[in-house]
């Protein structure tokens, strides 16, 4: 819920709720029922199998079924998985390699395939808002592993949900590798999509109603086949793995999930930074998070090959150094295991490892834990590792001769112990201790995280000025780069800061890397150097048709939709974390007269052929479609009239803004609105000073959340800024709040 205002305070908006209400449902055309015998007949020539590729051959199998006679291939989203190879088997025993992911919905678990095959027959596709309790349905499938198997049953509701999402419940056997395949009435039209067996009975599943594969048909986001083997990927520049298992990284974290090929599950991650040659002393670390604490994973140094290198990592709670001289455990050596109270169980725990001529020397944490006399391996390489099947992140990874982190100097040190104690114990403000602890950020957070573990009752007031202290130095770092002239802003980077302002293992340095390798990918692209037209062609076709990048149909209110990084990691977002990106590739390789459009309601780019040609719109959250001025305000508005301040260019100061603002609209929805919406307020008010209504919001919030202080200096900043024209009511409301706050 929205927080409830000061009532003289409130500022009533006028709102437009459009209500509908739901269609009567509609029952199916009562054409003459098909026997079972004549569906089954009837339907195998357009129902499939769909393969996935694993390390070893095939990795999983479902079903999916002809809704296009060009090749386009109907099914789930979790039977193809992430990254892997594809293959469709057709009845006839004919297969055909996936060549395009042409549509995918996670939220209801859906996903189009495209195959390179033609004169299919396509099953008819009913109105699932039709379907009625009991009625007889039956469905076909390869239920494990049986192809083409057809079974009967009746809809047992409609809509029942299950996670918030309204499915079609069905009385009828469903098992692995039915996944994906058609629901049918008895003429053979596809009512829904099976997506999952009951964990109550075996003689209950689920589906997903067909008019949400219709929407899905009609938005495509074609991603081809080599691209969406990357997505997740790791770059194969910084990293090789090995014996199997799926390593991939987002968001700066590396994951490797599923078992390895190697003994025990063993899987390996060889980092192409290699370590020094000259045999002198080095260091490796990592941060590290185990899955389940029954799993085992960290770092690997000194590799000869795959099966001869050293481990230190976590396992089953305990600390082990192995020495590995061979593919299986007989020829393996555990030179220590033991406990430590620097271990965390289910967190992150930073590994650091010390190699010198004889010996080996390990820290959990900052705290030496192991020293271990062994010059068996030397040189090799380094990287992560990981046993048996619970998945692991890890994140932060290094080489170098000296890794510790270097003690502050005492007085700096004794400073920050000042301003922690000050703040847990009361006598120090929270701007207060801030300011001494940005000296080093860092450093500063490393020794909050200390202080936190031992002072137990001060845990969550410490949490928040450790998250702030976070953010008031990204807010540092963005307020840096606003300030510059505006051509000498880097909107990627700001936009990144952004999202790094949430999330702080956002890498800024590995997303601009990405932003680079686009940049030199489409610089190939001889159409980006022939005009303003052109270039734009060539954009569009390299974003939207290439690489997949699509406007979030039915997820759009979802934060991550805000955030750079994660349009770089899902290639999906808003119109304006879209726009960001179109535009600073456009930038980067010098294309003139594009620029953001701040139309109401949706973002978008603009673009003029030659300095007197007219202006056009690329509406990027809808794949790069061109619109004129007159199309997008009869889309966009009911008066059909854009009004001429939204023509203008947006600056990157107010680009920036408007993503703040999303952001914030998003955390004014939440639980705990008053708490999560005041680190975007302030934000806020940091790059634009003059934003009263973010203060004032900013005064209400802070005051209801027990800080009268703070609300007080935000309640007089707007008396003293108070217009000499403006009601003399309100200044005197101004007046009292202050008072009541106590001044």
């Amino acid at each position: 819920m929205r927080p409830a205002f000061l009532p003289f305070l409130v500022l009533c908006l006028p709102l437009t709720a459009v209500f509908s209400a739901p269609a009567s449902a509609k029952p199916q055309p009562k054409n003459t029922a098909k026997s079972v015998e004549t569906l089954a007949r009837e339907v195998k020539p357009s129902v499939v199998k769909v393969l996935q590729e694993g390390r070893e051959g095939l990795d999983g199998l479902g079903t999916g079924f002809v809704v296009g006679e060009d090749g386009l291939i109907a099914t789930n989203l979790h039977v193809i998985g992430e990254a892997r190879r594809l293959e469709v088997e057709t009845s006839d025993g004919s297969k055909h390699e996936v060549v395009e992911i042409t549509a995918t919905d996670a939220h209801w678990d859906l996903a189009l395939l495209r195959i390179k095959a033609t004169g299919l027959k396509p099953l008819p596709l009913a109105d699932s808002d039709g379907i009625q309790q009991g009625q007889s349905v039956v469905a076909m499938g390869n239920p494990e592993g049986l192809a083409f198997s057809i079974v009967e049953g009746v809809v047992s509701a409609y809509p029942d949900v299950v996670k918030e999402i309204p499915m079609i419940r069905l009385a009828m056997p469903i098992e692995r590798g039915n996944s994906g395949g058609p629901l049918m009435d008895r003429q053979g039209r596809v009512l829904g999509l099976l997506t999952m067996k009951s964990a109550v009975t075996a003689n209950l599943g689920f589906a997903m109603p067909v008019n949400e594969l219709k929407r899905l048909m009609a938005a495509p986001n074609p991603v081809p086949m080599e691209r969406w083997l990357t997505i997740g990927v790791l770059n194969p520049r910084l990293w090789q793995p090995a014996l199997g298992a799926r390593w991939s990284q987002r968001s700066g974290i590396i994951r490797s999930e599923t078992m390895g090929s190697g003994f025990g599950g063993r899987t390996l991650c060889f980092s192409k930074t290699a370590p020094p040659t000259d045999g002198g002393p080095f260091e490796v670390a990592v941060n590290v998070r185990l899955a389940e604490e029954s799993g085992a994973a960290g770092l690997l140094f000194c590799a000869q090959d795959e099966d001869h290198h050293y481990g230190f990592y976590p396992s089953n709670g305990k600390m082990r150094l192995t020495r590995f001289e061979g593919a299986d455990v007989y020829s393996w050596t555990v030179l220590a295991e033991f406990s430590t109270d620097a271990y965390r169980p289910g967190t992150w725990n930073h590994l650091r490892l010390r190699v010198e001529n004889d010996r080996l020397t390990g820290w959990v944490n900052g705290q030496k834990v192991l020293t271990h006399q062994d010059a068996v391996l030397r040189g090799g390489r380094a990287g992560l590792c990981r046993f048996r099947s619970p998945a692991a992140d890890f994140r932060g990874f290094r080489i170098g001769r000296d890794l510790e982190e270097k003690p502050l100097p005492p007085e700096l040190a004794q400073a920050f112990d000042q301003a922690i104690s000050g703040f847990a114990q009361g006598q120090v403000s929270r701007d207060q201790a801030l300011e001494k602890l940005l000296d080093d950020p860092a450093a500063a957070r490393r020794q909050l995280q200390d202080t936190r573990r031992s002072l137990e009752k001060r845990l969550n007031a410490l949490q928040d000025l450790e998250r702030d202290l976070h953010r008031r130095a990204v807010t540092r770092e963005l307020l840096a780069e606003m300030a510059k002239p505006e051509e000498k802003i880097d909107l990627m980077r700001a936009a990144l800061l952004l999202a790094r302002h949430d999330h702080a293992e956002v890498d800024v340095a590995h997303y601009l890397q990405q932003v680079q390798r686009l940049t030199e990918e489409l610089s190939a692209d001889p159409g980006i150097r022939q005009g303003t037209a052109s270039a734009v062609t060539s954009l569009n076709r390299y974003l939207f048709e290439e690489n997949g990048f699509h406007g979030s149909r039915h997820d759009y209110a979802n934060k991550s939709n805000s955030y750079m990084s994660a349009l770089l990691d899902d290639r999906e977002g808003l119109p304006i974390t879209l726009s960001v990106l179109y535009l600073e590739l456009a930038h980067r390789l010098g294309v003139a007269d594009i620029f953001g459009v701040p139309l109401p309601g949706r973002f978008m780019v603009g673009w003029k052929d030659g300095p007197e040609g007219e202006l056009l719109l690329v509406d990027v959250f809808n794949r790069g479609k061109i619109l004129t001025l007159t199309e997008a305000a009869l889309d966009l508005s009911d008066l059909g009239h854009i009004p001429e301040e939204a023509l203008k260019p947006a600056s990157k100061r107010d680009i920036i803004l408007r993503m703040l603002r999303n952001l914030l609209g998003n955390a004014m929805d939440e639980e705990d609105a008053a708490k999560n919406s005041l680190p975007y307020l302030d934000l806020t008010v940091a790059l634009n000073p003059d934003a009263s209504m973010e203060r004032l919001t900013r005064a209400q919030l802070r005051q209801r959340l027990g800080d009268k202080a703070a609300a007080k200096e935000d309640v007089r900043w707007l008396l003293d800024h108070y217009p000499e024209s403006g009601p003399e009511e309100l200044r005197s409301r101004l007046d009292e709040w202050l008072h009541s706050l106590g001044e």
